[in-house]
Order: C-alpha cells, then sequence, then structure tokens
C-alpha cells in the first residue's frame, strides 16, 4: 500500500511540476527518437494519471485484506482508468510519430 502511495503523490508532483518536466525531461530527444506524446501538456496529464492509476490499484490491493469489497471496487475502477489512459495514450504516441516531419 505504501508503493501505491508514492505512485499517486508521484503523479501529483508531475502534474503540478507539468512545465519543467517537459522543458527538462520529455522534449528531449531519446537518441534516434523524437520527443512524443509526453512532450505536450495533455500527453503528460495522460502519463501522470496512468501513474496514478496504477498506484491506486496498489492501494486497493492492500485494503483488499481489510476489505474486499472496497479493495476490489478500488482495484477495477482503476484498472479501467489505466486501460482507458492507456488508450488514449497510444493514440497520442501514434498522432505525434505520424505528424513528424521527416
Amino acid at each position: 500500500m505504501g508503493l501505491g502511495m508514492l505512485l499517486v503523490v508521484a503523479g501529483w508532483v508531475l502534474d503540478a511540476n507539468r512545465k519543467l518536466v517537459i522543458n527538462r525531461i520529455t522534449s528531449r530527444s531519446l537518441g534516434s527518437l523524437a520527443p512524443g506524446y509526453a512532450a505536450t501538456p495533455a500527453g503528460l496529464k495522460v502519463y501522470t494519471l496512468l501513474v496514478s492509476f496504477t498506484g491506486m490499484a496498489l492501494i486497493g490491493i492492500g485494503i483488499a485484506s481489510w476489505s474486499a469489497r472496497y479493495g476490489g471496487l478500488l482495484t477495477a475502477i482503476a484498472a479501467l482508468g489505466f486501460v482507458v489512459f492507456s488508450i488514449i495514450a497510444i493514440v497520442g504516441e501514434v498522432r505525434t510519430y505520424r505528424a513528424l516531419k521527416r
């Protein structure tokens, strides 16, 4: 449960410092790879939500030891959110890649 809380807080911190993260980390090329969807404000928001939903799923698993109903519900919601935002991230990465001028 502690790791889950750490991931949720990390997602919040990344989101709160979005401009700094984009300028210093995600807007830089990775070798031959150009900056992708995470170099945009919307893209970074999606990725921070993925980190947060991963943390929520871990918290849900931890809560399940006390209450299977609430822990399972939180884990299911987090898993659904993770799947939805993963699809959004994949679509965004594909659009960003296709928009590259070669």
